[in-house]
């Protein structure tokens, strides 16, 4: 084991100041960040899913823009538009909210579809499409999206090509009795995400994505990973299985994590921690995703 890096106790501490008691779902937001992928909160309302995103933005240093989903929100709304100026003759392109380091996607289900699929193109490819022009955006790049279970009133369930460019989806849940009574006596949560300090330069959160893929994996490990991957596809019951970016996804999730840990190499617990956010809003079955992606870990013998 080598030891952490400064710089992610650093993250953790600051982060844990603010959304109590959810270390795990913390550090599973962090390994999503690091991995380069997006991520997907999912709970009832007032848990803390928007602090956690204003507190991640504040501590990583980046630019921030949160854009509130709403049934009559349209693709102009996010990307941005043309704007024709009479004085020169000519358009101007007014840039969205997309168009930041970090973008809150807030009740993202609560969108109609064709709102929804705004933010495709820039989840996969880190850039946009208007008017045959394509535009880079801002490196890093992160939506993080929450989103209100789909049994409550006004939601649109996301469709599947739109929840694979999430990498994980994670529930922060009710705080714990403690937890809850810290945060009835201490200081509001609103104006402590404004009294947070950038914990990490932009320049240093690019060294550790790039520090993610330097994470040795074995040949043994690639095996658990595929064996895994294989499981969610031929298991009867299922009936989506892994994509092959979800398998990507799931051994840069794990890699991600074993760096927060301080390891120099991928073992299977890293895999274990980081199976059922990047799986349960992948498959398809009967009983919940987190109790579908516990199965097929017990089910998977590790080499």
């Amino acid at each position: 084991m080598t030891p952490r890096k400064p710089e992610i106790d650093a993250v953790l501490a600051q982060l844990n100041r603010v959304i109590l008691g959810k270390d795990p779902q913390i550090r599973l937001c962090l390994a999503c960040l690091l991995a380069r992928g997006h991520l997907l909160i999912e709970d009832i309302p007032g848990v803390g899913k928007t602090t956690l995103a204003h507190a991640l933005a504040k501590t990583l240093g980046l630019s921030f823009q949160r854009v509130q989903f709403t049934s009559d929100l349209l693709p102009a709304d996010v990307l941005g538009v043309s704007i024709y100026e009479r004085e020169t003759g000519n358009f101007r392109f007014q840039r969205g909210p997309i168009f930041a380091q970090l973008v809150l996607a807030d009740e993202i289900n609560r969108a109609s579809p064709k709102a929804q699929s705004a933010l495709l193109e820039a989840m996969e490819e880190h850039q946009v499409t208007l008017d045959g022009q394509s535009m880079a955006l801002p490196e890093p790049f992160f939506v993080i999206a929450t989103q209100n279970p789909q049994d409550q009133a006004g939601t649109f369930p996301l469709p599947e090509s739109q929840l694979d460019r999430f990498l994980m989806r994670v529930h922060l849940g009710y705080p714990a009795p403690a937890a809850e009574r810290e945060l009835l006596c201490g200081v509001d949560r609103r104006e402590l995400v404004k009294s947070l300090s950038t914990a990490v330069s932009v320049e240093t959160l690019l060294e550790l994505q790039h520090s993610v893929l330097e994470v040795h994996v074995a040949p043994a490990l690639l095996d658990y990973v595929q064996a895994l991957v294989a499981h969610t596809r031929n298991t009867a019951g299922l009936s989506i299985g892994l994509s092959p970016r979800a398998a990507i996804g799931l051994l840069r999730a794990a890699r991600a994590w074993a760096l927060i840990a301080g390891r120099s190499a991928v073992i299977p617990e890293h895999v274990q921690a980081v199976f059922a956010a990047v799986v349960e809003h992948r498959v398809r079955q009967s009983e919940s995703g987190l109790a579908a992606a516990a199965r097929m870990l017990e089910a998977v013998p590790i080499p």
